[in-house]
């Protein structure tokens, strides 16, 4: 955890088949994370104990929540209630910034 956070300095984790993460910051109660994915990477639908929001940063989603499903696309978000099923599949390359409350232990251990 540093107050500031350099892109250049800090190295992308390949995480599953055509993404990788960037975790950006964190204390005990807030992480932020970059997620890249390439065209056709899907993050499978899951669901954890934490609040998250995303802001699509760039690229295009489609993003199911509890079953409900939309196109997200650069500029916009979506906020993942504790405990609800969810998930993106990727239609243009792009990356996720996600926010995550508490911190993502599970992300640290890696």
């Amino acid at each position: 955890m540093n107050d500031f956070f350099i892109t250049k300095e800090n190295t992308w984790k390949d995480v599953d088949k055509g993404i990788s993460r960037q975790i950006t910051n964190y204390n005990k109660d807030l992480m932020m994370v970059k997620v890249k994915f390439e065209k056709g990477a899907i993050g499978y639908k899951h669901h954890h104990i934490h609040s998250q929001a995303s802001y699509v940063a760039s690229g295009k989603f489609e993003v199911t929540i509890d079953n409900n499903t939309k196109t997200l696309e650069t500029g916009d978000t979506f906020f993942a209630n504790p405990n609800l099923v969810h998930g993106v599949e990727c239609i243009e390359a792009g990356v996720l910034i996600d926010v995550f409350n508490p911190v993502r232990e599970d992300f640290l251990s890696q």
